[in-house]
């Protein structure tokens, strides 16, 4: 973590500033002949009020600046225009004197800013504003989520909201209460996505969100996304997509976002497949946990060479530490002394096995050794009665990557092995065949169901947590009745296919044939439409990961 006295002023202030083609869209969104007051609650040097100010309407906009030199820049702009008065004031300071106001239009590119970079008053109002609006205030959780929730607060019924916030809001655990928060607050909500970074120079992908409180609703809140190349795209095909793409209904039961870039026919597939009986979900075959936390991989995971030195061979278990370390959709004895072979961090140490006075002279020395490097300092191993013994290690039946790239790694234990928090522990539930188990797993429908339970987590990469994995929804291949050898035979296609890094489309079509179509009775429309939507929802993030390096 970068301390606050090493910060940037750019990084403390959150300062990003929009461009303004991008701002002149946004207020046409906005402006009509019933918006009379606006608020512009972090306005910099004043882009969105320079986009507001060729606008020919009767309202009063009301632009907050807490850098005096920023504001007096946005003042400047602004000479001779009356409609607009820029106040010099902290955003949190305002709302705090100001929480009755209300506004027919909010906009603005609300300040990234960390919580450790906030004052302590600052994080005082920010904690007691969240809980205002049910929401749990943390450590984690970045200014512009406030900023955004105060907004919606202070809308005036048939209001309007235009923030360019960052795209964490998709992706990020803390951006959930407020994702919540606006499915509950907005009964229109469109977001508009970009392909490119939008603000030049500098590495942060972000999304315009565009909201609508209307007054006395009755019926279910709406949310539609629409995805642009770049400004220049927004702009030029804005009407034609909006037109085009309808809004559907917000499942507030479901605070994932990543559905809503489906269209309804999509989400129409994909709710019919959730409550096929031809489908379960993955919990219903499997228990998942996290992998070991050791609070020190670099230390307690150690290869051959270390562990012969330091006498640990005796006291190591097998260990599949990374992807690359996963050849199939089986992890053999073989494939692991394969990795030892190649010099691979294979043991994990377990001292729990012995009392201290069962350690060697040569294993007191590794620990030692940790202790002179301040390895034992970091928080999970400070915490522990010996801080070289780490806790719940055991043998799981299976492990799935926590992080996946082109498509999910689920491999069988086949070799008593262990794993890092790199890779999720399965234990399988009674009754659940093994080879039926990965199967139910390779499949387009069970690739969809991954992209949209898990979260894109930076550089393209797919990041699905315990209880998502739980959740996907997978078909009921465990339940069928099918000979052996039919199974077999699709198995061993597909360990060989991914051990021989083959295309792995090829297998997918045999088994979603085989086993979907021809077995299960699901429409082939509906699995060839999973496989679409899976390789739509991986595209995005891939190319989104290719536009953030």
């Amino acid at each position: 973590m970068k301390l606050k006295e090493n910060a940037t002023e750019q990084k403390l202030a959150g300062r990003y500033y929009t461009p303004i083609d991008l701002a002149g869209f946004i207020v046409r969104w906005g402006m009509d002949e019933t918006v009379n007051t606006i608020l512009e609650p972090s306005c910099g040097d004043g882009v969105f009020l320079e986009a507001l100010r060729q606008y020919d309407g009767n309202f009063t906009c009301k632009g907050i600046e807490i850098s005096a030199t920023e504001a007096a820049l946005a003042a400047e702009r602004l000479a001779l225009d009356e409609r607009f008065n820029v106040v010099v004031s902290d955003f949190y300071d305002y709302y705090n004197d100001n929480r009755n106001g209300r506004y027919d239009f909010i906009v603005g590119n609300p300040p990234y800013i960390r919580y450790q970079y906030l004052t302590g008053e600052q994080r005082d109002i920010q904690s007691n504003l969240l809980i205002e609006n049910q929401m749990r205030p943390n450590k984690l959780i970045n200014a512009w989520v406030a900023f955004t929730v105060a907004a919606v607060s202070l809308l005036e019924d048939n209001a309007k909201v235009a923030f360019v916030i960052p795209a964490e809001l998709f992706q990020v655990k803390y951006a959930e209460q407020l994702r919540s928060y606006l499915m509950r607050n907005l009964n229109e909500i469109t977001i508009l996505t970009f392909n490119e970074l939008i603000f030049d120079g500098i590495e942060q992908e972000v999304v315009v969100l565009l909201g609508r409180k209307i007054p006395e609703f009755v019926g279910i809140h709406q949310m539609k996304i629409l995805e642009f190349n770049n400004v220049n795209d927004l702009i030029e095909r804005f009407d034609e997509r909006n037109a085009e793409q309808g809004f559907q209904n917000i499942d507030t039961a479901n605070i994932k976002w990543t559905k809503y870039f489906l269209n309804s026919q999509e989400n129409q597939v994909i709710s019919r497949l959730r409550e096929s009986e031809s489908c379960i979900r993955f919990g219903d075959i499997a228990q998942v946990d996290i992998g070991i936390t050791t609070g020190n991989n670099a230390y307690f995971c150690v290869n051959e060479e270390t562990a012969e030195n330091y006498n640990l061979l005796d006291i190591s278990r097998p260990l599949i530490a990374r992807s690359v370390n996963i050849p199939g959709v089986t992890f053999e004895q073989a494939d692991w002394e394969s990795n030892v072979e190649q010099g691979a961090k294979t043991f994990l140490l377990d001292f729990n096995q012995l009392t201290d006075s069962q350690i060697t002279e040569r294993q007191r020395a590794y620990i030692e050794l940790g202790e002179q490097n301040e390895e034992h300092t970091g928080y999970k191993c400070s915490i522990r009665e010996r801080w070289y013994a780490i806790p719940s290690i055991w043998e799981p039946d299976a492990f799935f990557l926590r992080r996946n790239y082109q498509y999910p790694k689920f491999v069988l234990n086949n070799c008593h092995a262990v794993s890092t928090d790199t890779m999720h522990r399965v234990s399988f539930l009674m009754g659940t065949d093994r080879k039926k188990a990965i199967l139910s797993y390779y499949n387009s429908i069970a690739f969809a169901f991954t992209e949209l339970e898990g979260r894109s987590y930076g550089g393209g990469v797919l990041e699905i947590l315990p209880r998502e994995l739980e959740s996907v929804t997978i078909p009921n291949i465990n339940d069928m009745i099918i000979a052996d050898e039919i199974i077999d035979e699709l198995f061993e296609g597909l360990n060989t296919a991914i051990r021989e890094n083959r295309n792995i489309e090829e297998i997918l079509d045999w088994i979603d044939q085989t086993l979907l179509v021809e077995r299960l009775d699901i429409p082939a429309a509906d699995v060839a439409q999973c496989r679409a939507i899976w390789h739509r929802l991986k595209n995005r993030r891939l190319n989104r990961g290719i536009a953030g390096n």
